[in-house]
C-alpha cells in the first residue's frame, strides 16, 4: 500500500515522466515522413509478435506492431502502409517512426486519413522484412448492424488460446476484451498446474511474479508469441480495458491482494504496468497528456454506443471483506451493512462518473452498452450457502463437505421454488433461509451499493436501458438490472474466460453435478437467468434497430492438441428494442 494518499494531479505527473516512451514524437504519429533521428538500418530484426489494431474512431485507428532486434541498442526506423486492398496497390497513408528500448521496440500509429465504416489492410517494414498483413476497419458514421466478440482473463500457463482462434474466425465489428489480458503470477502461480504438460511454462528470465517494468513488458511478449493470440489481433480491431491481473490480483488504487510490503512501492508497480499496457495494447490515450484515464467511448452511428469504463485500476475504494467483520460473535452485520451502503465508497471515482451520466444522457442510440470488468448485477445468495462456498474456494472441501453442500442446496431450492409459488406453509426457519441473503463477490458492484444505485437511479429518471459486458469471473452468466426498489434497468452478459479455470476447479464434481449447480443458482438468484461453471468460451453480440441478440459460445477443451466448439452449451438469448425478450436464455444449462 502506498505510504500516502496520491492525488490525481500527481498520479498523472508521475505517470508522465514514467511514460515518456508514449510520447507523441516517439510512439504515436498520425502520418509522418522521414525521421531526422539518427537510425541503425542494418541490424537484423524481425517481427514476431504480429500486428494489431484498435480504438476504431471514423477517420483513425491505431495500429500496433513489435520489431524484435538482435542489437537492443539500436534505434529502428519502421515504415507503415494502410491501404483499401491486401496487394496496398491502394494505399491511403502511410508513414514512418523510429523505436528503440525506451519503448519496449513496440510501435503505435494513430493512422487518419481514413473513410468511416470502412475495411482496411495495414502492414509493417522494416527493410526488407515485412510484418504480418493486418485487417482493420474503422466506426461507421451510419448502420444497419453491429457484431462484437467479448472476452476476458486470457492465463498462459493455464491451457491453449483456442477460444482466441475461433473469434479470430468470426466476422465482428470488433473485438472487445475486458481485462486481464495477461497474469501477473510466477511459474508456481494460478492455474499454473498443467503448464509443463502443454508446453506452457513461464520463461526462465520471467517466471516470478512480475512487479518492475521490464518484467510486465516480458510477461506481454510471452502472450503475444501465441499464435492464436495474434490471429485474433491481425484479423479485428480491439476495444480493450484492464481488470486487475494486468498490474496485481484485486487491486484498487492504492493496493492488491498480490501486492506486499517487500514488493517495493505499490505506485511504482502500477506505473510500471500501466506503461507496458500502453505499450504492448492497441488502445489510445485519452490525451496527450493522460495515460492513465482509458474510460472512453465508441459510436457506432447512432445504433450503439459503446461506453468503456475503468472499475479497477485508478480511483477504486479497497473491496470490503467478510473477515474484517468477523468477531467472537459472528459477523458485525450493523458495521458491514453501514460499510457496504456507505455513500462515500467509489468503483468508478467521481470524475469517470461524471462522465457517465454526461454520456447516457447525450446518447442518441438505440443501444447504450457498458463495456467493463466485473459483475454489475446483484449475485445475492443464501448467506448459509455463501459460507459454504468461502470455504471450498479457499480450499477446504473434501467429499464429506461437497456432499453437505449438495444437500444443502436441494433444501434451499426446494424451499426457494415453493415460496415462489404462494406456498404459505413454509415456517419462519424456512424462509429465513432463503430470504437471508448476502453478496456472494464483494469484488464486484456487489460490494459498492451505493454508487450502482445512483448509476441505475440515472437510468430510471432518462428512462433509458443498458447491455452491460462484464468478464472477471471466468464464468458466464446473464442477468436482469433492477433498482433497491425493483425497476428494471437493463441486462448483464458475462462473458467467460480464454482460459482461466472457473467454478468448476473449486467444486471438483461432476458435469451433471455441475449443471444442477449452475440451475441451483439460476434458481437462488432472483436477477440472475443463466450460468454456466465450467467451460472456456467468448460472447458474440449483435445489434439491429430491432433487436439484440447474444450468444454464448464454449470449446469442449484448453488442455488438448485437438478441441472443437461444444453446441449443446451454446446458448442465446434475444430482446427487443424494448428490452422484451423474444428468446429467452434456458435457466437450465
Amino acid at each position: 500500500m502506498m505510504s500516502k494518499n496520491i492525488s490525481r494531479r500527481e498520479l498523472i505527473q508521475k505517470s508522465l515522466a514514467g511514460f515518456g516512451a508514449l510520447s507523441v514524437p516517439v510512439v504515436l504519429t498520425a502520418c509522418g515522413g522521414d525521421s531526422k533521428d539518427e537510425v541503425v538500418p542494418s541490424v537484423k530484426a524481425d517481427f514476431k509478435h504480429g500486428v494489431a489494431s484498435g480504438d476504431p474512431l471514423q477517420d483513425q485507428i491505431i495500429l500496433w506492431t513489435r520489431i524484435s532486434p538482435q542489437d537492443t541498442a539500436a534505434r529502428l526506423q519502421i515504415n507503415w502502409e494502410i491501404a483499401k486492398d491486401e496487394k496496398f496497390s491502394q494505399l491511403v497513408n502511410s508513414g514512418s517512426v523510429v523505436t528503440s528500448s525506451a519503448q519496449d521496440f513496440t510501435v503505435k500509429i494513430d493512422a487518419n486519413k481514413l473513410v468511416a465504416g470502412q475495411q482496411y489492410f495495414y502492414r509493417f517494414k522494416y527493410g526488407n522484412i515485412v510484418s504480418p498483413v493486418g485487417k482493420t476497419k474503422t466506426l461507421p458514421s451510419t448502420t444497419n448492424n453491429v457484431k462484437f466478440a467479448v472476452c476476458s482473463c486470457s492465463n498462459y500457463p493455464a491451457g491453449y488460446f483456442y477460444v482466441y482462434r475461433e473469434m479470430a474466425k468470426q466476422k465482428v465489428d470488433a473485438i472487445i476484451h475486458l481485462g486481464d489480458y495477461i497474469y501477473e503470477y510466477g511459474q508456481d502461480g494460478y492455474a499454473a498446474e498443467d503448464a509443463v504438460k502443454l508446453g506452457r511454462t513461464l520463461p526462465s528470465d520471467n517466471n516470478k511474479e512480475i512487479i518492475k517494468l521490464d518484467d510486465y513488458r516480458k510477461r506481454y511478449a510471452l502472450y503475444r508469441t501465441d499464435l492464436d493470440l495474434q490471429a485474433a489481433h491481425q484479423t479485428t480491431p480491439f476495444i480493450v480495458i484492464w481488470d486487475d491481473h494486468e498490474l496485481a490480483n484485486d487491486a484498487w488504487k492504492e493496493g492488491a491482494e498480490n501486492h506486499q510490503a517487500d514488493e517495493g512501492s505499490f505506485l511504482d508497480r502500477k506505473l510500471a504496468a500501466l506503461q507496458a499496457y500502453f505499450e504492448w495494447m492497441p488502445i489510445r490515450p485519452i490525451s496527450d497528456q493522460d495515460h492513465l484515464n482509458i474510460y472512453r467511448q465508441f459510436s457506432y452511428g447512432n445504433l450503439v454506443q459503446l461506453m468503456m469504463l475503468d472499475t479497477r485500476i485508478l480511483a477504486r475504494d479497497k473491496q470490503l471483506d467478510y473477515a474484517d467483520y468477523m468477531t467472537a460473535q459472528g459477523l458485525n452485520i450493523t458495521q458491514f451493512q453501514t460499510d457496504l451502503t456507505s455513500q462515500t465508497r467509489t468503483l468508478m471515482g467521481y470524475t469517470q462518473r461524471d462522465w457517465l451520466m454526461a454520456q447516457l444522457e447525450s446518447s442518441k442510440a438505440t443501444w447504450n452498452v457498458i463495456g467493463q470488468q466485473v459483475l454489475m448485477s446483484k449475485m445475492w445468495i443464501p448467506a448459509e450457502l455463501l459460507m459454504s462456498l468461502a470455504a471450498i474456494t479457499s480450499g477446504a472441501v473434501d467429499a464429506n463437505t461437497l456432499i453437505k453442500m449438495n444437500q444443502q442446496i436441494t433444501e434451499l431450492v426446494t424451499l426457494k421454488v415453493r415460496l415462489l409459488k404462494g406456498d404459505t406453509s413454509l415456517s419462519a426457519v424456512e424462509k429465513a433461509r432463503i430470504t437471508t441473503v448476502a453478496p456472494y463477490n464483494l469484488d464486484a458492484w456487489d460490494g459498492y451499493f451505493f454508487e450502482r444505485e445512483i448509476l441505475y437511479n440515472k437510468l430510471k429518471s432518462l428512462n433509458k436501458k443498458v447491455v452491460v459486458l462484464a468478464g472477471d469471473t471466468h464464468n458466464a452468466w446473464s442477468s436482469d438490472l433492477h433498482t433497491a426498489q425493483g425497476d428494471f434497468v437493463g441486462v448483464e452478459l458475462a462473458t467467460s474466460s480464454v482460459s482461466s479455470p472457473g467454478m468448476e476447479k473449486y467444486l471438483n464434481i461432476s458435469d451433471d453435478q455441475l449443471k444442477a449447480f449452475e440451475s441451483a443458482f439460476t434458481t437462488l438468484i432472483d436477477e440472475l437467468n443463466y450460468a454456466n461453471l465450467k467451460q472456456r468460451g467468448y460472447l458474440n453480440v449483435s445489434f439491429t434497430a430491432e433487436k439484440m441478440q447474444a450468444e454464448w459460445i464454449f470449446v469442449n477443451t484448453i488442455k488438448a492438441a485437438e478441441y472443437s466448439i461444444d453446441d449443446s452449451r451454446t446458448k442465446t438469448l434475444e430482446i427487443d428494442n424494448k428490452f422484451n425478450l423474444i428468446q429467452p436464455i434456458a435457466k437450465t444449462a
